[in-house]
């Protein structure tokens, strides 16, 4: 009797600890290779470590696949287009070198696919394109698929579907990894797109051989866009935890409704139906009452049962340009305590080297 009360002791305690470390308030912040030197060697790799436990956070969101190409040598890019890693870290893998810093100073590392389903960035001719160009995506007029600069695939494509998984799952089964996130682009497209050739062939296939509206956000097909990328974010969900179950998986998007009208994100679906470890949306605003607006319309959004897998993006730098203030950054951190988040993500890690000290040291 004495072994079985034991036995169920250590169970409960066990099960209590790893549902504490599971409700751990998320405290980061995302960590970029453009308009930063956090990777550009080992040791500002450790310095970037550092910093973010200075200031008090616990998760890091490092950037591992942007304009095209992986920060890692990945065997995977390398079989689609020749290119193993990106040039300027050849010889070095400055991915790895973040991971084993992040754990030796007790921080958990997320890869963050920060280029999902975007190709190239004001580059019509990329390389992407030259070998794949059935993967483009297409508007209304057949033009190639852009929105602010940036190119985009088809993200209904199955194929494009088929690489960016085998991208995940290489990393997921090469690294020790906590999480891996996809932001405003994955799972994502612009709401102008889905008229290239697969996307088109599918949408026949399911409404009896019709062709989809001319009008690219007409609303039920717009839905049907954003429902074939909810399916999937659940896919890719599903393929982590097949890997690695604990492996966090956690999406960025924008704020909703724009999220799903312009970029096919219905992401409160993919906190409800279960395929979001956490939501981290982008409420960047530049005045403390504009960002208590999202914050306010979040509130709409998120079921109270579900809040705490739910921590605000908070912009505090724009590469060179913008820069928050200290006042202005702890306000919006003291406005997400008021309305019920325990945490935030920061973009981006150049913020800590402009704002000195802890954004924690004072506060729950």
């Amino acid at each position: 009797m004495k072994q079985i009360t034991f036995l169920l002791f250590t169970f409960c305690f066990l099960t209590a600890c790893a549902q504490k470390e599971a409700e751990e308030p998320i405290r980061g912040t995302w960590i970029t290779n453009v308009a930063s030197q956090a990777l550009s060697s080992r040791e500002k790799v450790k310095e970037t470590v550092a910093l973010c436990k200075e200031n008090g956070l616990n998760n890091i969101f490092i950037v591992v696949w942007n304009r095209g190409m992986t920060m890692y040598p990945s065997n995977v890019v390398n079989e689609y287009i020749g290119i193993k890693q990106d040039p300027k870290f050849n010889g070095r893998d400055p991915i790895k070198e973040m991971i084993e810093e992040g754990h030796k100073a007790g921080l958990k590392v997320h890869a963050w696919f920060e280029f999902g389903f975007s190709y190239s960035y004001k580059d019509s001719t990329a390389l992407w394109l030259q070998k794949y160009p059935q993967w483009a995506g297409r508007d209304s007029k057949g033009n190639l698929l852009q929105k602010n600069g940036f190119y985009w695939w088809s993200a209904i494509n199955p194929d494009v579907q088929q690489f960016m998984r085998k991208l995940v799952a290489e990393f997921v089964k090469n690294y020790d990894v906590d999480g891996i996130q996809g932001d405003d682009r994955m799972p994502a497209m612009p709401g102008e797109g889905g008229y290239d050739a697969a996307t088109l062939k599918l949408y026949a296939a399911q409404h009896n051989g019709a062709a989809p509206p001319a009008d690219a956000k007409e609303e039920k097909w717009l839905q049907w866009k954003a429902d074939q990328l909810s399916l999937f974010g659940k896919t890719l969900y599903e393929d982590v935890k097949k890997i690695k179950p604990n492996c966090l998986v956690t999406w960025a998007p924008s704020i909703y409704p724009w999220s799903k009208e312009q970029y096919l994100q219905d992401w409160p679906k993919w906190l409800k139906e279960g395929y979001a470890d956490y939501i981290i949306p982008q409420l960047y605003r530049y005045k403390l009452d504009a960002y208590e607006n999202v914050l306010k319309e979040l509130d709409t959004q998120v079921p109270a049962e579900l809040k705490h897998r739910v921590f605000p993006g908070i912009l505090t730098s724009l590469g060179y340009g913008y820069q928050s203030t200290r006042e202005l950054t702890d306000q919006m951190i003291e406005l997400n305590r008021k309305h019920g988040y325990n945490g935030e993500v920061f973009f981006y890690f150049e913020t800590l080297n402009r704002l000195k000290g802890s954004f924690y040291s004072n506060k729950k």
